[in-house]
């Protein structure tokens, strides 16, 4: 599976942005969906993830103004950027897990990840 990553662009501050990342296949598969981004200087943090379920999870410092969803049927998910600020510039990255974990064990029994090439967010006036 190849994911390909798209959305990126400059804003100012205060605007929105949505990130969309399609997948080569079904992403039904996959156990998590993410964004992960990386800010110059600075390390990969994970943005972003939403399960086969449903359940999401945001990093505090996006919570409430990003917005992760996944369209099974077209195979893509996506991110939503609302009141982006300059602390948001960075290059996103999409990335999917496809792993079976044995909560016992503690351990993976088989773990594949996947990534799309990065979509650059500058967020400037």
């Amino acid at each position: 599976v190849q994911l390909q990553a798209s959305g990126g662009g400059k804003v100012q501050p205060g605007g929105s942005l949505r990130l969309s990342c399609a997948a080569s296949g079904s992403i039904l598969s996959f156990n998590t969906l993410a964004w992960y981004r990386q800010a110059p200087g600075k390390e990969r943090e994970l943005v972003a993830d939403i399960t086969s379920s449903g359940t999401t999870d945001y990093l505090d410092s996006v919570l409430g103004r990003f917005t992760i969803s996944r369209d099974n049927a077209k195979n893509t998910f996506y991110l939503q950027m609302n009141n982006l600020k300059p602390d948001d510039t960075a290059v996103y990255t999409c990335h999917a897990e496809d792993s079976d974990y044995d909560e016992v064990l503690e351990i993976y029994r088989y773990r594949n990840d996947y990534w799309g090439r990065g979509t650059l967010v500058t967020v400037s006036s």
